[in-house]
């Protein structure tokens, strides 16, 4: 049995997103390390004396019909009236004992398959000062972020899968430094095979960022090792932005990673090899 418990405040401002958002971003955790979820609570903080009723009825909805895709049951919760929303799931599920994934496994030789884009930090900041359009972030970006990781992860597990992670809010960078300090190996980023969202690159050159970046960023310094890319200050930044509801990193021996990508697209999973795990001290190269 494994659990997990992860809550958000909200990327948009749309109460059914969010909660579907929230709860992939919370069942996630449970796939990554390779296990089935069976049952979530809801926790959710709301300030009741200030946003109507119907707002939440929408949070609960989104999260619920996640759950149920998921193959998972709802079966309680728990609410504090606070000052801002905030939505997630305490995740309960089960992984066989000999089978637990960890972000810890990674060998030199292994590719590494990432099953989302990057950059949704940044454009739901942009929503929010208006520089970048909702009806655009709902038809391009949120159907992406709210999809489970649970196709991706099956489909993995048919392969020899060394190592998982889900990117969240330390961003590719520091989800790829924990792959690299925990597996002892270097890790090679290839700068222009990782999949961005569009819009997310052009947000940051109007000046847009997020509260995390310079975080995130001071969090990886020191363990990059090398940049060969020339990159961009803007371009520079996307390593930084964090995710909410991101893809997994799958790390694979190199000649099954081409099968693994063709199986993912196979089930509309969007997925990229954007890198590989070297023989080489623990930290990161981005070329």
């Amino acid at each position: 049995m494994i659990n997990t418990v992860d809550f958000i405040t909200p990327p948009v401002d749309d109460p059914y997103w969010f909660g579907q958002i929230a709860a992939a971003n919370s069942i996630s955790d449970i796939y990554s390390m390779g296990g089935r979820p069976l049952t979530a609570l809801n926790l959710v903080m709301f300030p009741s004396k200030l946003l109507d009723m119907g707002v939440l009825k929408d949070i609960l909805r989104g999260g619920h019909d996640k759950v149920v895709e998921a193959g998972a049951c709802l079966v309680g919760g728990h609410t504090v009236d606070d000052e801002e929303p905030k939505y997630g799931l305490c995740v309960n599920g089960v992984v066989h004992p000999d089978r637990i994934i960890t972000n810890a496994g990674s060998a030199p030789g292994d590719s590494l398959i990432l099953t989302k884009p990057v950059g949704s930090g940044v454009l739901f900041n942009a929503v929010r000062s208006g520089k970048f359009p909702f009806q655009e972030l709902e038809r391009e970006i949120l159907p992406a972020v709210a999809a489970l990781n649970g196709p991706a992860m099956e489909a993995a597990l048919r392969f020899d899968l060394h190592a998982c992670t889900d990117i969240t809010g330390f961003g590719i960078l520091g989800h790829l430094l924990e792959v690299a300090l925990g597996s002892d190996a270097g890790v090679v980023l290839r700068y222009n095979d990782i999949p961005f969202y569009p819009g997310a690159l052009e947000m940051y050159k109007k000046g847009e960022t997020t509260g995390s970046n310079a975080a995130n960023r001071a969090m990886v310094a020191g363990h990059i090792l090398q940049k060969e890319a020339r990159l961009s200050k803007d371009e520079d930044e996307l390593l930084y932005d964090p995710q909410t509801s991101g893809g997994l990193l799958l790390s694979v021996p190199h000649d099954q990673a081409s099968d693994l990508i063709a199986v993912l697209k196979n089930v509309d999973v969007p997925a990229a090899c954007i890198g590989e795990v070297v023989d080489e001290p623990a930290g990161i190269r981005v070329v």
